[in-house]
Formats: C-alpha cells, sequence, structure tokens
C-alpha cells in the first residue's frame, strides 16, 4: 500500500497539479465549460516505491515525494530497452497504463499524445546509412502506437497521436548530440533531409499498405 501510495504521488506531481487546480468561484465563472483536451507528452516510464528518507543523491525532487523510482523488475532484470538518452527507457506499456489512469481519474476526457518517440546518439563519425537504418525506433513505434492502440479498445478517448520528431533537431540541453528524428538532418552537409526507415514505416501504417505496418496490439 505504501508503494502505491508513492507512485499517486508521483503521478500528482507529473499530471495532477495540472489536472486537479482548486478555483475560487470567481475563476470558475472563467472556465465554465470543461476542458477541451488533454494533451500527453509521454517517452517512458518508471517503477515508483515508497521512500520516506531517500539517499541524499537522489534528484531533490524525489526526496520532497519521499519516493524510489527504479528501472528494474524485483528479479534485477530490466523493464526496457535503453535508447540513446540516459533517462528514456522503452517501456510501450507505460504509455496504456497513463492513458488508462486518466480515462479513470479525469472522467474519460479527449486525449491527444503531443510526444512520443525516442532518440539515437549522434556520431559525427559514422555514415549516413547507419542512421538511416533505425530499426530499434522502428519497433518503439510498433510498441507505442500498438499500446495507444490497445488503451483505445479499453475505452479511451484518443484523437491523436505525434511522433516526435518529424527532424532531428536541437535538443535541449544535449543540443545536437541526441536525434529523435524520423528524418535525417545532415548538419555538416547543408542540413540535407534523408527518411529513415522509421518515416517510410509512418508512411506504410498510416495509408495501411503493408500487414507490417499494423501496430502490435497483443
Amino acid at each position: 500500500m505504501e508503494d502505491q501510495a508513492a507512485a499517486a504521488r508521483r503521478i500528482d506531481f507529473q499530471l495532477g497539479w495540472f489536472l486537479d487546480p482548486k478555483f475560487s468561484e470567481k475563476d470558475r465563472e472563467l472556465m465554465r465549460n470543461k476542458i477541451d483536451f488533454i494533451g500527453l507528452n509521454h517517452y517512458t516510464s518508471r517503477i515508483i516505491g515508497n521512500q520516506p528518507n531517500p539517499q541524499p543523491q537522489e534528484i531533490h525532487f524525489y526526496q520532497v515525494q519521499q519516493i524510489e523510482r527504479t528501472d528494474k523488475w524485483s528479479s534485477g532484470e530490466a523493464i526496457g530497452e535503453r535508447a540513446a538518452s540516459e533517462w528514456l527507457l522503452i517501456v510501450p506499456w507505460g504509455i496504456r497504463k497513463t492513458i488508462n489512469y486518466i480515462v479513470k481519474k479525469y472522467e474519460n476526457p479527449i486525449i491527444y499524445v503531443t510526444e512520443n518517440g525516442m532518440d539515437d546518439e549522434d556520431d559525427p563519425s559514422a555514415p549516413v546509412d547507419q542512421f538511416l537504418n533505425d530499426t530499434k525506433r522502428v519497433n518503439f513505434f510498433k510498441g507505442y502506437v500498438g499500446a495507444v492502440a490497445q488503451a483505445i479498445k479499453d475505452g479511451a478517448d484518443v484523437r491523436g497521436y505525434f511522433a516526435w520528431s518529424f527532424l532531428d533537431n536541437f535538443e535541449w540541453a544535449m543540443g545536437f548530440t541526441k536525434r529523435f528524428g524520423i528524418v535525417y538532418v545532415d548538419y555538416k552537409n547543408g542540413l540535407t533531409r534523408h527518411p529513415k526507415a522509421s518515416a517510410m514505416w509512418f508512411s506504410r501504417f498510416l495509408n495501411g499498405e503493408t500487414a507490417d505496418s499494423k501496430p502490435d496490439t497483443n
């Protein structure tokens, strides 16, 4: 029960402060209509447990929340394969659970998945073809789009899904060292653009051209 309460605290720190605000009567007059939709940016998941006294080296907001998080099952096995960024584990079931949580907690609002994707590590010495054959990203999108499809089957009102990102770009503090795009940008040769295998997969998937383009929803 303590671990469940800790997980609930973590979700409230991530989602609740957006979706559970308290309003005065004056505020309510300005906000008569129901929320239009929820835009969900989702990349990864962790297992959360209760920790009344987190270790000093823990990130400060975990200390405030009195939680610990792990990326391993109790058996020691990782909950998902890691992408390029240290924080990004590939955990498709996590997005389904998150969407279903929103459905139950907030009376099934309209949801758009506004960001979802994974990154590769940039290597200026590597040939372009190495980046174009991004099979890990293809499998990422198959898994996550499939999990969203399962959430819709569960009853979620998901209206749209946006992959992050169409192009490789400047990624926050990591700059150009991480590549999230489904289209490769050649920074050394006039910013020329080359569709990756994931872009071709998306094209086939959206056009329903091949059986392989369908997400795995089992």
